[in-house]
């Protein structure tokens, strides 16, 4: 089952105008997107971007609603969107970023070590190339680089060393494959408790597979321009690398730049101010959805 993670939290932040203009980067199965559309009026609009074509397709099937315009596209090209459409500012964006339930739990789609299945871990499957492809052509210097910056996998280099060794005597095909070679090159003593031996190269791996922190990257870059006054930024992050960018981002954009002592400056010398930060799920939530545990939202209004 597909849960919306700090559902409620997040519209409370959004503080949607009737009228409004807002934009959901991540569609997934449409829960925020549908309390969206119940909180806007006859003129409001929503749009609602995804790179998996089986999220638009599940939108198309499901949500039928004419203030409602569906983009097969990454949220980071939201700013030519909008240009190309005349939109000229929005009143909110939210962002649930990282894989969707569904892609994580679609044995075919090869985000899971859970399952047997062929590599691929792309969000948008009707291009670029997949993680099976990827793995069996990478050198082994990137690929441990990628391993500790995205995956901050400490054996990244024994990792690294051993899936191309591995690749050398057969191509590694299946999540299996590469789940067996990760569990081999970390010693049983060194396993965090309870969490597979895989789990951060698997993170690793679909971060650079799917351009997933550049997006984050552009996205946030973009959007604060493209808010009206009154507009709102919500994201909701499940890693400290996602988190990081926007903390980071929110903080430069709402403090006032650095000036001489001796120049006098209005209190509110910004033209954002960080409305929220480091809101966590309450644990009723975590009881019915484990993935929201890690989840951190931030938010960031324009004000002038």
């Amino acid at each position: 089952m597909h849960y919306s993670v700090l559902l409620n939290e997040s519209i409370e932040l959004l503080d949607i105008k009737p009228e409004g203009i807002y934009v959901d980067g991540t569609f997934g199965r449409g829960g925020h997107t549908k309390v969206i559309l119940d909180k806007l009026g006859k003129t409001g609009r929503l749009i609602a971007f995804d790179k998996d074509i089986e999220a638009i397709s599940y939108a198309k099937q499901n949500i039928h609603d004419g203030r409602l315009i569906l983009i097969h596209d990454s949220f980071a090209n939201l700013k030519r969107y909008l240009q190309s459409h005349n939109i000229n500012a929005i009143d909110g964006l939210l962002l649930d970023l990282g894989v969707s339930s569904p892609q994580f739990d679609n044995e075919s789609r090869g985000f899971s070590f859970r399952f047997d299945s062929e590599l691929d871990m792309r969000m948008d499957n009707t291009q670029g190339v997949n993680c099976r492809e990827w793995i069996n052509s990478v050198t082994e210097a990137e690929l441990n680089d990628v391993l500790w910056r995205y995956g901050e996998e400490r054996f990244s280099r024994k990792i690294a060393k051993n899936i191309v060794a591995s690749r050398d005597k057969k191509p590694i095909v299946t999540t299996k494959d590469l789940t067996q070679i990760i569990e081999n090159s970390i010693p049983f003593k060194f396993r965090e408790k309870g969490q597979n031996p895989a789990t951060r190269s698997f993170q690793a791996l679909r971060i650079v597979i799917n351009n997933e922190l550049e997006d984050i990257e552009n996205i946030i870059k973009d959007a604060p321009d493209l808010l009206k006054i009154g507009g709102r930024i919500v994201v909701i992050s499940f890693h400290s690398l996602e988190d990081r960018i926007i903390k980071t981002k929110f903080n430069e954009l709402s403090k006032p730049k650095d000036l001489p002592k001796w120049v006098m400056v209005e209190e509110s010398s910004t033209n954002f101010r960080v409305v929220a930060k480091k809101i966590k799920a309450k644990l009723d939530e975590i009881e019915q959805n484990v993935r929201s545990r890690s989840a951190v939202m931030r938010c960031l209004e324009r004000i002038k």
